[in-house]
């Protein structure tokens, strides 16, 4: 079985030989950690990879400082801070602080028409792996960026009138995206969000449904029109609206599991959509041992994971994760379930 087959095995509940394997490396991983991580990948070949968008209009603004700290000015016009090496860093001044600019406000076009499909066509062709597009699509977290999450979530409570056509035109601009990566090889397209805190969802589940839903609603039809799979990642406690997700149509979701009940899930949801991992994150693989990993490994197996399909064996190993965390967890999922 190639990694592409063995993918869409899993997808379509097709009796994989073995449980796709994936693995998001955070950047300060693929610097700082090279040699285990490379080491990890040729002891265990992962079935997903990436597909570049090949844009050569995007501005580089990345701080000037060896280890990438600092402030830069992102593409939608937002500045971020980065304290720390390797992360993200956080939005300081939102380009949309203060709703007279939105009149005048342009998106960033360039960021699609300066693509090169036949880049992220060579890619997918040269490789076996199931290729999954680059992720851009996060409606959510893209109004967070632009506005502040204090104004964002201030301006859901009151209905703000600026807020709903911000997002109106954040929402076309992700459906030419996805108009984009649909006419490439790519096999799937990938969206996100994050949605919940640890213990419940960011908003309310009635004001989710009525914004945010139809937004993902039309990100599936586009994609599965395309003969496409649809991959959403979401963090935190997202329980509230995971039969939403499923219902609109995605066909793989990445979730912190061990946030929520992860037994209760596979109850309700087990058959109906491929758990795209994942691992505790915020305790067992930076703090456990392998054992303690092994352990967590069998537990979403347990629950999830009947040899037909339906789970992959991602994490994301984050700068602060114990190589033989890593190790131990994708040992694990080739073990035979007790």
């Amino acid at each position: 079985m190639t990694s592409r087959d063995r993918v869409r095995a899993a997808l379509t509940f097709a009796t994989p030989d073995r449980a796709p394997r994936d693995i998001w490396a955070l950047p300060g991983v693929q610097v700082r950690q090279k040699e285990p991580f490379e080491a990890l990948c040729r002891k265990y070949p992962m079935d997903i990879g990436g597909a570049p968008s090949g844009c050569s209009s995007a501005k580089k603004n990345a701080p000037d400082s060896p280890d990438g700290i600092g402030t830069y000015t992102d593409d939608w016009g937002s500045v971020w801070h980065v304290a720390e090496f390797g992360v993200v860093g956080e939005v300081k001044g939102p380009v949309l602080g203060d709703w007279s600019r939105l009149a005048s406000y342009k998106l960033p076009w360039h960021l699609i028409h300066g693509r090169d499909r036949a880049a992220a066509d060579r890619a997918c062709e040269k490789s076996d792996r199931f290729m999954l597009s680059e992720c851009t699509v996060r409606p959510f977290e893209r109004l967070q960026f632009l506005c502040g999450t204090e104004k964002v979530f201030l301006d859901l409570a009151y209905g703000t009138a600026e807020l709903r056509t911000l997002l109106a035109m954040v929402h076309d601009f992700f459906l030419k995206d996805i108009e984009w990566w649909c006419k490439t090889a790519v096999d799937g397209v990938t969206l996100m969000d994050d949605w919940g805190t640890n213990k419940a969802l960011l908003i309310s589940p009635a004001v989710w449904r009525e914004l945010f839903k139809p937004l993902y609603r039309d990100y599936c039809r586009l994609i599965h029109a395309a003969g496409k799979f649809a991959f959403f990642h979401t963090d935190g406690h997202t329980a509230a609206v995971y039969g939403d997700l499923i219902e609109v149509g995605m066909d793989a979701i990445n979730s912190q599991l061990f946030c929520m009940d992860i037994e209760a899930l596979a109850r309700q949801y087990k058959g109906k959509v491929t758990f795209w991992g994942e691992l505790d994150r915020q305790h067992i693989l930076p703090f456990g041992t392998p054992e303690d990993v092994r352990q967590a490994v069998l537990r979403v197996r347990r629950a999830l994971d009947d040899g037909r399909g339906g789970v992959i064996a991602q994490c994301e190993w984050g700068k602060h994760n114990p190589a033989a965390n890593i190790e131990a967890l994708y040992q694990a999922w080739l073990e035979p379930l007790p």
